[in-house]
């Protein structure tokens, strides 16, 4: 029998499970609620910038705006930089040209400088002393080139009549200007691309004499197998046995041409690096010759006429700068190819870094099989 006491106590465990159950439930709805809460400010948070930026700055107008304001900054600062670099190089080219002496070498440059000191004045001696201090302790010069270039029998080899001027004339120049130091130019085609073989050759000697070079010491080579034709493919032994039969007769000590890249990437410049290359793989020139190359840099340094000094003297190992008035010899020169005057060359001779600069680099028998290699690959 249920007593009233029974039912109370019944009553309240009920009750107390009731109650259980129900506070168990506000515990799940606090906790759902609190998560949805929770769900909802984070949703608002980081959807509500991109609502913001979808009503107020996707329109033409705020994004002409951005884009305007953020390419401004950007151009500012790449003024600011090209600036600084172009001064910089502007003026350690002045530099360089102040500090050399130009054409003087050895004793002559002695003599001269006992000269000086003996006419010149207070304050030139002082300025003449500056420029010494400042020589030995910068050692810029405006020609960096070994010794076995500028006292010695050198030889250029180009593919075509107009290659001297167009991509060596500052090297010849500087060449052409020292003591004891015969330039001989070989070149491997006589120009026959447009049917004036015979006023190409003419105008090779005529350029060659305004570089300093005289006729005599112009070797050009008259072959059909070697055509002035950027379709044909030069055949490097035919090209070597020229090379070497040149070095040999001559009593080469120094051989300048291209690199592997050509300069302008030309079929028939590049056959010339791989057939001298191919003679400095077989150990074929005389152990008193060494080879060096042109440096071919990209189209960007190319034309940017004095102004990749800064970049030569960091990056190359020898090198030549001519200054405005050097250079105008050699754009004398360029001028006597007019055949090839066309308007874009007019561009270049006063915009080309070939012009003014030449670097170039030594190459032994590592680098030949390197580029070997990777010319197979």
């Amino acid at each position: 029998m249920w007593t009233i006491g029974n039912f109370l106590n019944f009553a309240k465990r009920k009750s107390a499970q009731s109650n259980k159950r129900n506070e168990m439930k506000l515990n799940w709805l606090r906790e759902y609620l609190a998560n949805i809460i929770n769900a909802s400010r984070i949703y608002k948070t980081i959807t509500l910038p991109f609502a913001e930026v979808r009503l107020e700055q996707f329109t033409p107008q705020a994004i002409y705006c951005r884009i305007k304001s953020t390419s401004a900054e950007a151009l500012e600062h790449i003024l600011i930089a090209c600036a600084v670099y172009f001064l910089v190089c502007l003026g350690l080219y002045k530099l360089t040209l102040w500090l050399s002496v130009s054409g003087v070498t050895g004793a002559n440059q002695n003599q001269q400088e006992n000269h000086l000191q003996q006419h010149d004045g207070t304050g030139d001696n002082t300025a003449k002393g500056l420029r010494n201090t400042l020589q030995r302790g910068l050692r810029l010069r405006s020609v960096h080139l070994p010794n076995a270039a500028l006292m010695g029998r050198v030889l250029l080899v180009i593919a075509h009549p107009d290659d001297e001027c167009m991509f060596f004339g500052p090297l010849i120049y500087s060449l052409t200007q020292r003591d004891g130091c015969q330039v001989y130019v070989l070149c491997l085609s006589n120009g026959n691309y447009e049917q004036q073989a015979q006023s190409r050759r003419e105008e090779l000697f005529r350029a060659c004499k305004r570089l300093g070079i005289a006729e005599s010491n112009v070797i050009l080579v008259n072959a059909t197998n070697l055509p002035d034709d950027p379709n044909v493919e030069w055949r490097p032994d035919a090209v070597a046995s020229f090379i070497l039969h040149t070095v040999e007769s001559l009593d080469i000590k120094a051989i300048f041409t291209f690199d592997r890249d050509g300069v302008s990437s030309h079929p028939n410049h590049c056959a010339v690096y791989y057939a001298a290359a191919s003679l400095c793989l077989a150990n074929l020139l005389p152990k008193a010759c060494k080879f060096y190359t042109l440096d071919s840099i990209n189209l960007v340094r190319k034309y940017l006429s004095v102004f990749d000094f800064l970049c030569t003297c960091f990056m190359s190992t020898h090198w030549c700068v001519l200054s405005w008035k050097e250079a105008s010899v050699v754009r004398s020169a360029m001028m006597e190819h007019r055949s090839q005057m066309k308007w874009f060359r007019w561009l270049y001779i006063y915009t080309s870094r070939y012009m003014y600069i030449n670097s170039m680099r030594e190459i032994n028998l590592s680098d030949v099989e390197l580029e070997m290699q990777i010319h197979d690959n």
